[in-house]
């Protein structure tokens, strides 16, 4: 059996797709109120922030993907990822489990040098603190020996449905809505976004290699990037439409935090946002050469179309 842990989200939702598809119908998929997607899904309610909780939605597992995700709040990351973390791990070295951990690049300085595996951590700010707190503790445990584990990183999110992120809010859902799409910071550096379906089918597939644990990846993104100038231009080709753009400065993030609470959530991050952003995924082109990835065309022609 495999499992999913967080389940209802756009990553855990498109994984069990995959698993399903490519892998194994023995699937289940556990959060707080998880829902089937095949007929064939077990489904268990869990809060993973219960070590008991947790350990019955781990048993009997081959492997685990720890997929879950939180809102936007310092205090409650602060408060659960530690926690879910800690009781995974208990759980995956109790029953042999094998452990897939989606990860994000929070962690990472907010630099223009690109983004690999063996980047230090540099985190600027509390959410980036909580995210290399729960990945040390996972790679602590990995180099202890007691669980075969694998970290999946991937960079930010743009792609079709539940897809959230700055860039899916701020410009292809604006877009999408007939409105002007608003650029965080600046419309001429290079970003390095992750097509969340394509993040999906990537951790499946790691998850089934034998030789793929015991690492860091970086999950596969297109390496012909775009500025977010260059994103809305080829919008407008698909829609057909002239589009313009609005950037939004650091200090319209500094003073609507004052009245908007998810503005001041998001100010860490936007450092990254003021330089190019690379991040590399050589490795799993090198190690996958048949992995397929989505195009920042294809994908904007499918969140557009």
């Amino acid at each position: 059996m495999q499992t999913v842990l967080g389940a209802n989200g756009p990553i855990g939702e498109e994984l069990a797709r995959e698993l399903h598809r490519t892998f194994t119908h023995d699937i289940r998929l556990v959060s707080r109120n998880p829902v089937k997607i095949h007929d064939t899904d077990q489904v268990l309610q869990a809060d993973l922030t219960d070590s008991e909780a947790t350990a019955r939605a781990v048993e009997g597992s081959e492997v685990a993907y720890l997929t879950v995700g939180l809102p936007m709040d310092s205090q409650l990351w602060e408060r659960q990822f530690p926690a879910m973390m800690r009781n995974v791990i208990d759980a995956c070295v109790k029953y042999g489990t094998k452990l897939v951990f989606f990860d994000n690049t929070y962690m990472y300085p907010g630099t223009t040098t690109p983004q690999t595996e063996s980047t230090a951590f540099e985190p600027n700010g509390r959410k980036g603190r909580v995210r290399a707190q729960i990945a040390a503790m996972l790679l602590d445990t990995m180099s202890a020996g007691s669980i075969d584990a694998v970290i999946c990183r991937a960079p930010e999110f743009y792609g079709p449905g539940k897809t959230k992120s700055l860039t899916n809010s701020l410009v292809f859902d604006r877009i999408k809505a007939g409105k002007r799409p608003l650029v965080p910071v600046s419309a001429k550096t290079v970003r390095s976004l992750i097509w969340t379906p394509d993040a999906s089918r990537a951790m499946a597939l790691i998850g089934n290699t034998a030789d793929a644990y015991g690492q860091t990846w970086h999950l596969p993104v297109d390496p012909h990037r775009l500025t977010y100038a260059e994103l809305i231009d080829v919008a407008g080709q698909v829609t057909g439409r002239q589009i313009g753009h609005t950037v939004l400065p650091l200090a319209a993030f500094r003073i609507g935090g004052r009245f908007v609470g998810p503005l001041t959530e998001v100010q860490e991050l936007l450092p990254r946002y003021r330089g190019d952003n690379i991040f590399d995924s050589s490795k799993f082109a090198t190690r996958f050469p048949d992995f397929t990835v989505t195009s920042y065309r294809e994908g904007i022609t499918e969140i557009l179309g």
